[in-house]
């Protein structure tokens, strides 16, 4: 009888033992999904056309007919926020995506090719890095031109490195363990090896890593269009209507709702990035 009474009470705490270590998680995925249903769904949403002018009502403060207030130029926060967490959402994801897999796509080559290979790979990856990512980036994006597409590009030139030196270590960790020399013995093939059986053993941290990164996309690509390097207006951008707004002390809804959006939106990416590494170490504990 005790010990069935022990096993419930162990039971009963496993819900409170799992919020308790993934609850950040649970706020941040909420968060993420929140934004991208707005994303998605932002043209139903909005109360106004997102470049709807009327100097008339311009620099109104929040209230009921304008949730969050109008800008220098009349048009309303509210509507232009919803528009904008596209553009942020999807630049940021852009920028992971791409760049996290051509950079992990180098590093993994660089590890298993090795010799000249590797050495040009890994000079090419020392080479961006010897530069902040965020001078490089607005560097190129200058010489580019103002742009979206030209953003994102100069962006991905400064974010596949540290991609390709996290997926580098991870293959020469794993190049060395005795299933890839069976494999070898099997007489599979370099690339199949590589794509087949070392690839699936470093994805997790890469995954965390991806996770993590696109709150650091979204907050430098809102950096970007901040200096005026982004977006072209009418076009609206979380970082670009923070710009709008930086001189404008007594009326700060133009800055403070894009600035807490790039917040909620960070914050929301870094917790759910934390909760997938508690997973991934979890789960490869019980194995």
């Amino acid at each position: 009888m005790s010990a069935i009474a022990e096993q419930g009470r162990a039971r009963s705490f496993l819900p409170r033992g799992w919020l308790k270590r993934y609850g950040l998680a649970v706020i941040g995925a909420a968060i993420v999904a929140s934004w991208v249903l707005v994303a998605t769904f932002g043209d139903y949403l909005t109360p106004y056309p997102f470049d709807h002018v009327d100097v008339t009502k311009r620099l109104l403060a929040p209230s009921g007919e304008h949730w969050l207030g109008t800008d220098i130029l009349g048009r309303d926060v509210f509507s232009r926020l919803l528009i904008g967490s596209r553009v942020s959402l999807l630049a940021g994801l852009s920028v992971v995506l791409i760049g996290g897999t051509f950079g992990a796509l180098m590093g993994a080559v660089a590890a298993y090719a090795g010799g000249r290979i590797e050495a040009w790979i890994m000079r090419a990856t020392d080479l961006v890095m010897c530069f902040p990512p965020i001078i490089l980036a607005m560097a190129i994006a200058a010489a580019l031109g103002v742009g979206v597409f030209n953003t994102i590009l100069a962006m991905l030139v400064v974010w596949w490195p540290k991609f390709a030196r996290l997926a580098r270590s991870l293959v020469l960790t794993q190049r060395s363990q005795d299933y890839v020399q069976a494999a070898r013995a099997m007489g599979c093939g370099p690339a199949r090896i590589l794509f087949r059986h070392i690839a699936p053993n470093t994805l997790g941290p890469l995954v965390v890593l991806l996770t993590l990164d696109v709150g650091a996309a979204i907050l430098t690509f809102a950096g970007l269009n901040f200096l005026g390097l982004g977006v072209v207006p009418p076009t609206p951008e979380w970082g670009q209507m923070v710009s709008e707004g930086r001189e404008l002390i007594e009326q700060w809804w133009v800055a403070a709702f894009p600035g807490l959006a790039i917040f909620s939106v960070v914050v929301g990416f870094n917790f759910l990035g934390d909760g997938v590494r508690d997973w991934l170490d979890s789960t490869s504990a019980r194995q």
